[in-house]
């Protein structure tokens, strides 16, 4: 097999790439190469409650903590909060209220991890929110979280 281009050939067109790098101003700081946009992007997870209970689990407080941290330095413009709730137990009123205080939890504990409070939208989707298809959802026992965040300008 012949090589596609003589050797001496070769070493100059390394040598002339070789030399592309190291031209003065072309990339000024470490960032103009290496960027992570995705740590400044729409996040969404789940936070899942034991029945009947508004608490915080120790899953939960890691996963906020988590999120918290990858939004660090980054604009972040709208968190919304739902607050769900299983049917098996309790009145419409008391799921819509349990509904609340789980939104409320995981809002709070949002805002003290540094997210903006200003950004909050908290609602509570109360006994209809733990309905799929007609049929009850125990995995309703939730908050869920939309973030929408982007890299600072």
């Amino acid at each position: 097999m012949k090589p596609i281009l003589p050797a001496a050939a070769a070493s100059g067109l390394i040598l002339a790439l070789l030399a592309g790098c190291s031209t003065p101003g072309v990339y000024k700081k470490r960032s103009d190469l290496v960027s992570n946009p995705a740590a400044c992007a729409a996040k969404r997870f789940e936070v899942y409650f034991d029945q009947d209970q508004a608490r915080l689990t120790t899953a939960a407080r890691e996963a906020i903590s988590l999120t918290a941290t990858q939004l660090q330095g980054c604009d972040v413009t709208k968190v919304q909060v739902l607050g769900l709730a299983d049917a098996r137990s309790g009145t419409a009123a008391a799921n819509q209220s349990l509904s609340e205080r789980r939104a409320r939890s995981v809002a709070e504990a949002l805002a003290a991890a540094g997210l903006p409070a200003p950004a909050f939208e908290v609602a509570a989707g109360g006994a209809e929110g733990a309905l799929v298809n007609g049929v009850n959802d125990p995995l309703r026992r939730r908050t869920e979280v939309v973030i929408e965040a982007a890299p600072r300008r």
